[in-house]
């Protein structure tokens, strides 16, 4: 090979590496989105799941101030003892806590009934909502906290 047929080639390799870079980083950014739909979805499913049930009286002792949500996402992994016929028996909701794709832990943003919607904080008396503790932006310029 010539000097000028190997410095071709290495331009040519650098080029296509160079526009692979980024549609990596597209792509994983892409699972990560995917994701963390899924763990939200989830989990908010769970949430509605143990409602419904404290809502028809399915559920054992619940707190008068919690307005049949869970006090805790760990709640909904570790059960609640039903009412009725279901009394001896614990209702699970999720098998574990999900985690966070963005932020790579199973810490996550709650949302309490009481809390003002805009908050960021949790004021611990129960969970109606999860979010990503994440400060990034999607794709599309929303926060992924705001999903």
């Amino acid at each position: 090979m010539s000097l000028i047929e190997l410095i071709v080639a290495f331009t040519i390799l650098l080029l296509l590496s160079g526009m692979a870079v980024p549609l990596a980083r597209t792509r994983v950014r892409k699972i990560k989105e995917h994701d963390l739909r899924a763990a939200l979805s989830e989990m908010r499913k769970a949430i509605d799941k143990y409602k419904d049930m404290a809502d028809s009286n399915k559920l054992g002792q619940q707190k008068q101030d919690g307005f049949g949500y869970p006090e805790s996402l760990q709640a909904l992994v570790d059960g609640v003892k039903g009412s009725g016929q279901g009394a001896d028996t614990k209702i699970k909701f999720l098998r574990r806590i999900p985690k966070d794709p963005m932020t790579n832990s199973t810490d996550w943003g709650l949302r309490s009934m009481q809390d003002d919607p805009t908050s960021d904080g949790w004021g611990g008396q129960n969970v109606f909502d999860v979010h990503t503790k994440s400060d990034q932006k999607a794709a599309d310029g929303t926060n992924y906290s705001d999903w």
